[in-house]
């Protein structure tokens, strides 16, 4: 495998990176030029919304390629276009020969909700004191207690609110089924996990059963009824959207448990919910809250 390097600046990086994939780079990514630096740029967004710009003013390209004809190639091909007269090649090169699988696994250790209750990758063993644990490797769905949301859900699902007082449960927008399974332990009696993703059910599913729990896991339309506890670990503006429909799964006096909010947007959050409920902060870390409500 070989690493094609390039300096490409903002309004040529969406035509290099075209003709790259073109040029058969097996991948292609893109990094701020000047980070660590007083010039380093920000940027932020939400998944499935456009950026606010494509690229930083400097941007490092690296393509992968097969081989290093193929790589040598692709640069002679770019320098030749009209389009590259303001980037440069900063060079070819060797990538060592990894375990990729190995090299991932070590990315991931078992993380700890509370002193006793740890999220564990089946490679890892359960640190000791870890009287409840979770079972839950990296996969195609969002979901694995290392983002601080996910914390914030589960550690509202352990600390005092389990037992009976968690009732009835809906997991809305489940991925791997994380919240779903850590309520079915923490007491929850009947868990539905839903998503719009199938993959993601699938992945909930196969995740519920590994932990041997029993949750039901489908598509939204299986959520029926009102429950005790409506959890929803999503994004701020899917949650403005679905207010009224989240609100009205939550029988009264029951809780509604919302995550994916940046601090930033509590206040239009709280607006959204207004006519419904008032929430309340409950949690923050790291830029992010977890907002709460009792109906």
């Amino acid at each position: 495998m070989f690493e094609l390097s390039l300096q490409v600046p903002q309004d040529q990086l969406e035509a290099v990176s075209d003709a790259l994939e073109a040029l058969e780079a097996q991948s292609v990514s893109v990094e701020d030029a000047d980070a660590l630096t007083d010039a380093e740029q920000a940027l932020f967004g939400e998944p499935g919304m456009a950026p606010v710009q494509i690229g930083w003013r400097h941007s490092q390209v690296r393509a992968l390629f097969s081989n290093q004809v193929l790589a040598q190639d692709a640069a002679d091909v770019l320098a030749a276009q009209d389009f590259f007269a303001q980037c440069r090649v900063s060079g070819i090169a060797a990538v060592p020969q990894q375990d990729w699988v190995r090299l991932t696994q070590s990315q991931f250790t078992p993380v700890p909700i509370t002193p006793d209750f740890w999220i564990v990758p089946s490679w890892h063993a359960p640190p000791p004191g870890a009287r409840q644990v979770i079972r839950l490797d990296p996969g195609l769905a969002f979901g694995t207690g290392t983002h601080p949301t996910t914390g914030m859900c589960l550690h509202w699902i352990a600390q005092g609110r389990g037992d009976a007082m968690l009732g009835r449960v809906l997991d809305y927008g489940c991925g791997s089924g994380i919240l779903a399974i850590a309520a079915a332990m923490f007491g929850g009696d009947g868990v539905d996990a839903v998503d719009i993703d199938i993959a993601a059910v699938e992945a909930a599913t196969q995740n519920a059963t590994a932990n041997g729990v029993s949750i039901r896991c489908g598509l939204p339309d299986i959520a029926t009824g009102q429950y005790r506890t409506v959890l929803a670990n999503i994004l701020a503006t899917p949650l403005k959207i679905l207010a009224p429909l989240l609100c009205a799964r939550v029988e009264p006096g029951g809780r509604l448990v919302l995550a994916g909010i940046l601090e930033r947007q509590q206040e239009e959050l709280a607006d959204a919910y207004a006519p419904y409920t008032r929430l309340t902060v409950s949690a923050a870390r790291d830029g992010w809250i977890l907002m709460t409500a009792q109906l």
